[in-house]
């Protein structure tokens, strides 16, 4: 079966024929092309996808990540970046393998064919020109037999006419003689041409058109071939990156079994215990007493210059921690280091106008239960700041304990650092003295100073934090005891004083109590350090409020109201959880923000006109 033999007439077709076949290799070059373009989209949409979600570095997030569900999700998105890498891999096979083979290709096809189908063309107008001789010569023979014939006719009738001379009837006879040798060259000729042509067109039909459609054939058969190899290729492509597709796939399963919510709970637990124990029993405080009592005007006046003069720091009702109260009960105050004491603005008895300032400045500063508040509101503000202590003291104690130890660490990671760079440079300036080309051995001296005080520094602060870390662990009960809960309320408020006085009221065997010790439980005598403050003007009235709860304000700057009480308000909270209130010109205070509801007003007059007790 060939094309030579069997469409040896059908040369236009084939020329057709296989200029669509060539179109087919383009149409399946630029399919190649385009899934090569979306293999490539793929991968960077996924690469943008892993790196998208991927933590950030130095980040909270990047804490999170300890946990074993988000190490799987971390561990998938690492997978989906080497999912989308074959996808890469894929595109780059393709584009090599197929497209860019492909491509050069058509072009040697596209010569080729052009070659072939020239030499086609060549070898038809050599037959038809061959053709265009031979009836040339044939209407040549034709016209000089037709002119013989006409002057063999005209000798005949001048040879039968009398009336014509025998000159003119001998002239007649040779020139139908020439035009009889005329015409017999003329059918030599045309014998020949035909002849040649019939041998032409045999060498035509039979050899060359032939081989010139049996080439094209096999060129055809040729790009047929290529196309089926091009498309195995393209499915070898795929199949050759299915088994690391797989382990990526197997991977994210070994990652998604791998975890474990009992350990994820534990690292919760370790997150953020906090160290303390339970909260006890609440006291039973009964507020029948003085009901009981007849109290007159003098007694009233004493007792409340008692209440604001003596303030105790022990009692047992204040300090109790309330995360299990119902939102429909008022929490306790907070705890007297949040409180106003620490900036003392309470009014003052004679006796302490007449002390030395500072004799009552010193009395103040060595006072415990004074230091302690002091220190609680100087946590509370270097934290507002944005600056933590850094003993970490302002953290629940398990919390502090961790942080120290990661402290620790570090320090420690940093001194190994220094005492490598240390060595290297040793070995550096060893090098030197035996080799002195190579450079000064006095040059490193300096570094080497320089390195040995960084190390003797870090030193120091690793000793440092040791020893508060030994002090946490300590106080710390046993680890297996559960963490002790905190106020959600206040300690969002303030958490440096919370964890501050907390850490202050801790007992030297780790235990969190709520009781004072009986040096704590003592008069605070006021100081001039207090009169600083007084003698600023009295502030205007900015609202008023009414107390939702009875508050009995015993601690310094403090003062007590009773729940529907109508009372002027003369300063927002600060944020502390405090709002300072007036009932007169000589009654003003802190008490709880969320003991109060507080109606402020820009255009209140400072008017001290008794308010009307309002009971809901």
């Amino acid at each position: 079966m060939s094309w030579g033999t069997e469409l040896w007439d059908q040369f236009d077709n084939l020329e057709k024929h296989t200029q669509w076949g060539i179109d087919v290799l383009e149409k399946y070059i630029k399919f190649v092309k385009e899934r090569t373009e979306i293999e490539l989209s793929y991968a960077k949409q996924l690469r943008n996808l892993s790196k998208k979600y991927q933590p950030k570095k130095n980040s909270k997030e990047e804490e999170e990540y300890r946990y074993t569900s988000t190490r799987a999700f971390l561990a998938t998105l690492n997978e989906m970046n080497d999912y989308a890498g074959q996808h890469e891999v894929i595109s780059e096979n393709m584009t090599s393998l197929i497209t860019a083979e492909l491509t050069r290709y058509v072009q040697e096809l596209k010569q080729e064919r052009k070659s072939h189908f020239h030499d086609g063309r060549k070898a038809q107008q050599h037959i038809e020109t061959c053709w265009k001789q031979l009836e040339a010569s044939k209407r040549r023979f034709e016209r000089d037999c037709k002119e013989a014939d006409r002057a063999q006719q005209y000798f005949e009738k001048m040879d039968a006419d009398i009336n014509v001379t025998k000159a003119d009837v001998e002239k007649a006879r040779q020139q139908a003689q020439l035009r009889h040798q005329m015409a017999e060259d003329s059918k030599a000729e045309y014998s020949s041409t035909l002849q040649k042509f019939n041998s032409e067109q045999h060498e035509h039909y039979y050899t060359h058109i032939p081989n010139i459609f049996q080439k094209i054939q096999e060129m055809e058969e040729r790009r047929i071939v290529r196309i089926g190899e091009s498309m195995k290729t393209f499915a070898e492509v795929d199949r050759q990156v299915i088994p690391i597709i797989g382990k990526c796939l197997d991977e994210i399963t070994k990652a998604a079994e791998s975890v474990d919510h009992k350990n994820d709970s534990q690292m919760v637990i370790e997150a953020f215990k906090s160290g303390f124990e339970p909260p006890g029993d609440v006291d039973f405080e009964d507020f029948t007493q003085p009901m009981k009592r007849t109290v007159s005007e003098s007694s009233l006046s004493n007792s409340r210059g008692d209440g604001k003069s003596e303030p105790k720091f022990g009692s047992k009702s204040k300090g109790k921690l309330w995360p299990f109260i119902k939102k429909n009960k008022p929490p306790p105050p907070p705890p007297a280091s949040a409180s106003p004491s620490a900036v003392p603005n309470g009014p003052q008895s004679p006796k302490q106008q007449k002390e030395p300032l500072s004799h009552r400045f010193n009395e103040f500063m060595t006072s415990k239960p004074k230091i302690h508040c002091f220190r609680s509101l100087k946590r509370g503000l270097s934290l507002k700041l944005g600056a933590g202590p850094e003993d970490f003291s302002n953290l629940p104690p398990e919390q502090r304990r961790k942080k120290l130890q990661q402290k620790v660490d570090e320090l420690n990671r940093d001194i190994q650092k220094e005492m490598d760079s240390r060595d290297a440079l040793t070995k550096m300036k060893d090098v030197y003295i035996k080799n002195p080309q190579m450079g000064d051995a006095a040059s490193v001296d300096l570094r080497l100073a320089e390195l040995g005080q960084n190390i003797e520094k870090l030193r120091l602060e690793v000793q440092k934090f040791e020893g508060w870390l030994a002090e946490v662990e300590g106080r710390l009960p046993a680890r297996t005891e559960q963490p002790r809960r905190q106020s959600g309320v206040y300690e969002a408020q303030n958490p440096a004083a919370v964890n501050s006085c907390a850490q202050d009221r801790e007992s030297p065997d780790g235990s969190y109590t709520e009781e004072q010790s009986q040096e704590t439980e003592m008069k605070i005598p006021a100081t001039d350090f207090d009169d600083e403050f007084d003698d600023e003007e009295p502030l205007p009235t900015i609202g008023t409020c009414k107390a939702l709860y009875t508050f009995e304000g015993q601690n310094e700057g403090t003062i007590s109201v009773a729940e529907g009480e109508m009372l002027y308000v003369i300063e927002e909270d600060k944020g502390d959880g405090w709002t300072r209130i007036r009932r007169n010109e000589d009654e003003e205070g802190y008490v709880p923000t969320s003991y109060v509801e507080v109606y402020l007003d820009k255009n209140a007059k400072d008017v001290h006109k008794p308010l009307q007790k309002i009971s809901e």
